[in-house]
């Protein structure tokens, strides 16, 4: 029985260096990368807007916050905005004091509530905002634009990307008078930190003293990016 399982390690042993000769060489192959852009005009927005409350109590500042942001939402709601393209974003409810001669006194409480918008009709958006301040908000914020189909546009800027890297490889190869015979891999290069995502543009907001002007929104362009690397076999 010894003598058998010997036989038999030693049978293993010389097979798997032999299937190793025998294990055909990598092929050779070109890497290229390529990037591809699609610039689009956005349809949808996003906005924070928030109301901020003062007074001697707690119960006071939250009960005057409460009546303001109601009146905000309804007006917002008001202007076409639907029920579910509104979201509380932060709520706090603080004390406040003043500092005097070492002194640290109790001046009141402030409340902020504070929600975030998204409008679904673009030109709607300085609407939106005016109605908003000329109810009661205090603050606005964080206008963004971005695309309602942005699914569409990231396949539209991959499909680019492994063009312009297949293009790359292509030139690489008839440079080096060698044929493409077949592609290997195609890999993603996904960046968070430049992944998808709201472009945040300038907002101007003028608030006179008969109430809210007009707001200017500019637009502008969003742009979708992909990358991605190709390796082909040559021969």
């Amino acid at each position: 029985m010894l003598k058998l399982l010997s036989s038999s390690c030693l049978v293993l042993a010389l097979a798997a260096p032999l299937a190793a000769q025998q294990a055909p060489p990598a092929p050779p192959v070109i890497v290229t990368t390529g990037e591809g852009l699609v610039k689009q005009a956005p349809d949808r927005a996003w906005v924070s807007i928030a109301a901020e409350s003062r007074a001697r109590t707690a119960q006071e500042a939250q009960r005057l916050n409460t009546d303001a942001m109601t009146a905000v939402v309804e007006k917002i709601k008001a202007a076409g905005v639907p029920a579910d393209a509104i979201q509380t974003a932060g709520y706090n409810l603080q004390p406040e004091f003043d500092y005097q001669n070492g002194k640290q006194t109790l001046r009141g409480y402030v409340a902020r509530n504070q929600v975030q918008v998204r409008v679904d009709v673009l030109a709607k958006t300085g609407e939106v905002i005016t109605a908003a301040v000329a109810t009661g908000a205090t603050n606005v914020s964080g206008v963004r634009f971005d695309l309602k189909d942005r699914d569409t546009h990231e396949r539209e800027a991959l499909r680019l990307a492994v063009q312009d890297a297949r293009r790359r490889a292509d030139y690489a190869a008839r440079g080096a008078g060698v044929t493409i015979d077949r592609v290997v891999r195609i890999e993603e290069q996904r960046d968070m930190s430049d992944g998808p995502r709201p472009m945040a543009l300038r907002m101007e907001m003028q608030l006179a003293e008969k109430g809210p002007a007009a707001v200017p929104l500019e637009a502008g362009e969003i742009e979708v990016r992909s990358r991605v690397t190709l390796t082909v076999s040559i021969r």
